[in-house]
């Protein structure tokens, strides 16, 4: 646990330098392809940083931000897109826009006895400590059960861990979100929307799950991809291929987080799981545009809704767990919940 401890220090205090470099040397540099190449070594540091880390609950969440979202937040730089353009004013916030997965949100004028327009200022940091500490005796709650784990069906195993998976998520951002808040002093955007009341896979991938994500591979991967589609297949049906090529882009960034958590050679299950998506989401594109926007057939929400979550649960199990499942990931996540809790006990202790 100590050693992780330094290979976590030395992670920041390398991003910390890697990025000010960023902030006040590439950003001097003409963008486009003379400022890519200013930051290449930084693309290149920050993809395999987070590989000196050995734990699941430290590494992968690196892996997430910094080898992906950071690095195509200064891919976007490169060429003066993105977050990071216009250079924010300090080299503090563009450390903490490079490497957050968070965005502020924008308050909404108002105007008071028509004097000077005022924007509302008031961070919600008591409700994010709140949603964190639920969130985490949630966690706890589930690592407790899966001490009986033995005593319950495969199925029911798989679903406490899609469980999990959201949990945990939601609990690493909601944690992250605290200090983020409190620096800026702003109130900053929702990760997640209600995933449970998408009405279809665009609204769920699209709209409701993990936006940031969506965020950032729409003007690197999606927009780009549709404006060459655009010239070759016509405005139309553009959009189809920028999806699928989305959706194959995601897999692999999330092949590189399970090869962070396995070590192994990839298997590509979960490549094939987000392609899956991208085929079912064309699929449904096709289908609203041919028959739904013509009236010939119209599913409620309450009907598509349940339909795309259950798609999306049965592929998860059958693609994207398999290959956690099948190197031990669960066993190695439970095992290193319970060496935390000893080393806080131990610590609690020695105080």
């Amino acid at each position: 646990m100590e050693g992780e401890l330094n290979n976590f220090i030395r992670l920041w205090l390398l991003t910390i330098l890697s990025l000010s470099y960023c902030s006040h040397i590439s950003s001097k540099i003409s963008k486009g392809f003379p400022r890519l190449v200013s930051i290449f070594p930084v693309l290149i540091l920050l993809l395999i940083l987070p590989f000196n880390l050995h734990t699941f609950h430290y590494g992968s969440p690196f892996v997430f931000l910094l080898s992906w979202l950071a690095n195509s937040k200064l891919i976007l730089f490169a060429f003066g897109q993105g977050p990071l353009a216009p250079l924010p004013p300090n080299h503090t916030l563009f450390i903490l826009t490079a490497c957050s997965p968070f965005k502020i949100k924008e308050k909404p004028v108002k105007v008071k006895n028509g004097k000077t327009p005022f924007l509302e200022n008031e961070p919600r940091v008591h409700s994010m400590v709140l949603e964190a500490a639920n969130k985490c005796g949630l966690l706890v709650l589930l690592f407790c059960s899966y001490n009986f784990k033995q005593y319950f069906h495969q199925h029911v195993l798989l679903i406490l861990y899609l469980f999990h998976t959201y949990l945990v998520i939601q609990y690493e951002l909601a944690l992250a979100a605290i200090p983020a808040q409190l620096m800026l002093g702003v109130e900053l955007e929702p990760q997640f929307k209600t995933p449970v009341r998408a009405t279809s896979l665009q609204d769920f991938w699209g709209h409701r799950w993990n936006i940031r994500v969506s965020d950032i591979l729409r003007p690197t991967v999606y927009n780009p991809v549709k404006t060459i589609s655009a010239r070759v297949i016509g405005r139309e049906w553009a959009s189809l291929p920028a999806v699928l090529a989305t959706f194959f882009i995601s897999g692999l960034m999330h092949e590189l987080i399970y090869f962070h958590m396995t070590r192994e050679n990839p298997t590509w299950e979960v490549t094939w799981f987000f392609i899956l998506q991208g085929i079912l989401i064309d699929v449904e594109i096709v289908l609203k545009k041919k028959l739904v926007a013509t009236g010939k057939l119209k599913l409620p929400g309450v009907v598509s809704g349940p339909l795309a979550l259950a798609s999306i649960a049965i592929s998860a199990g059958c693609l994207s767990y398999t290959q956690l499942l099948r190197n031990g990931v669960d066993e190695m996540i439970i095992n290193e919940f319970n060496d935390c809790v000893e080393f806080l006990k131990g610590a609690a202790h020695v105080l």
